[in-house]
C-alpha cells in the first residue's frame, strides 16, 4: 500500500501576463520518494517548485502539505548577502531541533571553512553554501533547483551520496543526466503547462517522452483527417434533415477548435555548425609545457598532440587549473617553460563558461549578427537572423530584448548561436553544458558528432563526456595531468578511482611540500599495496580457471544428449556460463586497471 502524500499540488494553474504557464500541473510527494522534474528551459519547472514551496502563490489549483512535515528548497541563484560569513548562513537555516554541528561538518565536506564572506564567493562556492544550508535540518523534503550547476565533480559525487543516505523525499531539477539516473525513481514531465508521470527513473524517460509525443501525433493526423471528412460532407451531403446538418455543423466547429488551441510540443533547437577550411593535420602540439603561480604547481611538465578531427575533455576539481591549461593549449596564455605550436589556417572559437563576451546591453540581435545588419551568414548560406533566433527557440519580438533580460538558459543559447555562425575549425567549449535543458544538449551532441573539426570541452558532467569525447586529460595533483583513452566512465575504469574533492582543513598541495620547521620534504614515492600485487599475481590463473569452466559449459551445451534431460538443465546451464562469463570480463577488467596502476608507479 501506498504512504499518504507528505506534499501535493492539484490542478495548479498561473499565468504571466496575457501567457498561460501552468494549465494544471500535480505533484505528488510521499515519503522517501526520489522525483525528477524535467520540461523545456521556460516550460515553469522552477516556478512549480517555488509553489510547492510556498513562496510563489497559485492563480488556482490545491496545495497540501502535512502538519508538522519540513521543506527546504534550493534555489538556483542563492542570495547570501544578508549574513556576514557562510556558516552564518547555513546555522540561519538550522531549525529548533537541528543539530548545529551538522552546519559545519556540512561546510567542509563541501570544501568551505565556514568563515568566507559573501562577497568573495564564486558562483559555485555560493551554491555549495547554499547545499550545506538545505542538507544540514535533513528536512522531510528537499526540493533542489539545479543542485549540480556549477559544482566541479569531485563535488557532485559526493552530493550524490549524501541525498542516496538522507531519509528526505527529494524533487529534483537538474540537467545532468547522470545525476538523475543515479538518484530518481519517478520522473515527472512538464509540458506546455500539464504534468504527466512516470512511475520509473529518468533513465526510462526519454523512450517514454518519445512515445507520448508519437502518440499525439497519430492522434493529431486522425484529427485531421476527421476535419476534411466533415468539411466534405458539408460541400457535397445530403442537405436536407437540418436538425443533423445543425449538429454535424457545430461537430466541426469543435474539432477546429481542438486543432486551432491545440499546442504542439516546444520546437527544437536547429543546430548547424559553420565550418572553416579543414586547415593541417596538426592542430596543437605541447611539449614540456609548465606554469607556476608562486609556489603551485599548475601545470608541470605537460606534453600533447592534438590532430584534426580529435575530441579532447579536460577535467579535474574546481582549482586545478583546467581553464589555465586550456589557455595555454590554445595560445592565449604563455607557458612558463615548454612550447606550444599551433596548427596552420586555425580558426577558433570559444565559448566561455561565465559568458563574459556577451555585453549586457547588447540587444539578441545584433549580438547574433555583431550588429551588422540584419543577417547571419553560416558557412555560404545567408539566414536572416530572426529565422536564425527561431532555430534557437526565440520568438521573433525578442530581437531587441537586451542579453541582460535573458535567462541563464537564453544566454547559453545566445552563445551557441554566436559561435556555430562563425566559421570554426577549432571548437573550445568551456563548460558548455551550463543551463541548457536536455533537449538542447542532445543536439549539441549531435553536432559535435557531425562536426569535422577538433573539439575541446572543459566539463563537470558525466554523460556528456562520455558520449562527446574520445580522450581524457585529467588532473592528477601537484600539476600533473595525464590523458586516458575514452570518455569519463573509461577513465574511471583506467584510472581506478574519479575526481578527488580537495577538503577546506587540508592544506593545499604545492609542487614541493614542506616540514614542520618549513624545510623541503622528501617526496614519498607512491607504491601498489600487497592486495594489489597479490591480485595481479593471481588474477591471470584466475581467468584461465574460469575460462576452462566456460569452455566445458559451452561444450554440454552444445551436446544433443542435453536436451534429453528436459528444459532444467539447459537453463541451469546456460545462467552458470552468463555468469562465469561475466566473471571473467570483470577479472579482465580488474587486472588491466592494476597493469595501468604498475606501470603508473614503476614497478
Amino acid at each position: 500500500m501506498a504512504s499518504p502524500p507528505v506534499l501535493f499540488l492539484k490542478n495548479t494553474r498561473l499565468t504571466f501576463g496575457a501567457t498561460p504557464l501552468l494549465t494544471g500541473a500535480d505533484l505528488v510527494v510521499s515519503e522517501g520518494d526520489r522525483i525528477t522534474l524535467v520540461g523545456r528551459n521556460g516550460s515553469g519547472k522552477s516556478t512549480l517548485l517555488k509553489i510547492a514551496a510556498g513562496m510563489v502563490e497559485a492563480d488556482d489549483g490545491e496545495r497540501f502539505v502535512q502538519p508538522g512535515k519540513t521543506i527546504r528548497y534550493l534555489p538556483q541563484e542563492p542570495d547570501l548577502s544578508a549574513y556576514p560569513t557562510t556558516l552564518a548562513y547555513v546555522e540561519a537555516g538550522l531549525g529548533p531541533g537541528d543539530e548545529h554541528y551538522r552546519a559545519q561538518y556540512l561546510l567542509n565536506e563541501l570544501g568551505l571553512t565556514g568563515e568566507e564572506t559573501p562577497a568573495g564567493l564564486s558562483g559555485g562556492e555560493a551554491r555549495r553554501a547554499a547545499l550545506a544550508r538545505v542538507l544540514a535540518p535533513e528536512p522531510d523534503i528537499l526540493l533542489l533547483d539545479e543542485p549540480t550547476n556549477h559544482l566541479d565533480l569531485p563535488v557532485i559525487e559526493w552530493l550524490e551520496g549524501e541525498l542516496k543516505s538522507l531519509r528526505s523525499a527529494l524533487v529534483l531539477i537538474s540537467h545532468d543526466r547522470r545525476f538523475l539516473e543515479n538518484l530518481s525513481r519517478t520522473t515527472v514531465w512538464l509540458d506546455r503547462g500539464v504534468t504527466r508521470t512516470l512511475d520509473r527513473g529518468f533513465s526510462h524517460f526519454e523512450g517514454w517522452r518519445d512515445e507520448v509525443l508519437a502518440e499525439e501525433e497519430r492522434e493529431l493526423a486522425k484529427l485531421d483527417q476527421r476535419i476534411k471528412e466533415e468539411e466534405h460532407w458539408m460541400r457535397y451531403g445530403v442537405t436536407a434533415r437540418r436538425k443533423r446538418n445543425v449538429r454535424r455543423v457545430d461537430l466541426l466547429a469543435e474539432m477546429r477548435r481542438q486543432k486551432r488551441e491545440h499546442r504542439g510540443p516546444t520546437g527544437a533547437v536547429k543546430m548547424e555548425a559553420a565550418q572553416a577550411d579543414a586547415g593541417s593535420k596538426l592542430v596543437i602540439e605541447a611539449k614540456g609545457v609548465t606554469k607556476r603561480y608562486g609556489d603551485r604547481a599548475i601545470v608541470e611538465d605537460f606534453s600533447i598532440r592534438i590532430g584534426r578531427g580529435d575530441r579532447i575533455g579536460i577535467l579535474g576539481p574546481n582549482g586545478a587549473g583546467k581553464t589555465t591549461l586550456l589557455r595555454m593549449l590554445t595560445g592565449d596564455l604563455l607557458p612558463d617553460s615548454g612550447s606550444v605550436k599551433l596548427g596552420v589556417s586555425l580558426e577558433m572559437q570559444t565559448l566561455d563558461q561565465r559568458r563574459a563576451s556577451l555585453d549586457p546591453n547588447t540587444t539578441l540581435a545584433d549580438a547574433l549578427t555583431d550588429g551588422k545588419g540584419d543577417w547571419v551568414v553560416i558557412g555560404e548560406e545567408k539566414r536572416h537572423v530572426i529565422g536564425y533566433m527561431k532555430d534557437f527557440l526565440f520568438a521573433p519580438e525578442q530581437a531587441r530584448t537586451p542579453l541582460s533580460a535573458l535567462s541563464g538558459g537564453e544566454r547559453g543559447r545566445v552563445m551557441l548561436a554566436r559561435a556555430l555562425a562563425r566559421p570554426s575549425n577549432l571548437l573550445v567549449l568551456d563548460e558548455p553544458t551550463n543551463d541548457l535543458d536536455l533537449e538542447t544538449l542532445d543536439l549539441l551532441e549531435d553536432l559535435l558528432g557531425d562536426y569535422a573539426g577538433t573539439v575541446i570541452v572543459v566539463s563537470h558532467d558525466r554523460d556528456f563526456i562520455d558520449r562527446v569525447v574520445a580522450s581524457v586529460v585529467m588532473a592528477e595533483g601537484d600539476g600533473r595531468w595525464t590523458e586516458y583513452a575514452g570518455g569519463y566512465s573509461d577513465m574511471i575504469a583506467q584510472r581506478g578511482r574519479g575526481v578527488e574533492a580537495r577538503r577546506a582543513d587540508a592544506p593545499v598541495r604545492s609542487g614541493k611540500a614542506a616540514d614542520a620547521e618549513g624545510r623541503p620534504a622528501q617526496k614519498t614515492k607512491a607504491k601498489m599495496s600487497f592486495k594489489d600485487k597479490h591480485a595481479l599475481e593471481t588474477l591471470p590463473k584466475r581467468v584461465e580457471a574460469l575460462t576452462r569452466q566456460a569452455a566445458d559449459l559451452k561444450a554440454a551445451l552444445a551436446d544433443p544428449a542435453l536436451y534429453q534431460g528436459g528444459s532444467s538443465s539447459f537453463s541451469e546451464k546456460a545462467a552458470a556460463l552468463a555468469e562465469i562469463e561475466k566473471a571473467i570480463a570483470a577479472a579482465e577488467d580488474e587486472w588491466l586497471r592494476l597493469e595501468i596502476l604498475k606501470d603508473e608507479f614503476g614497478e
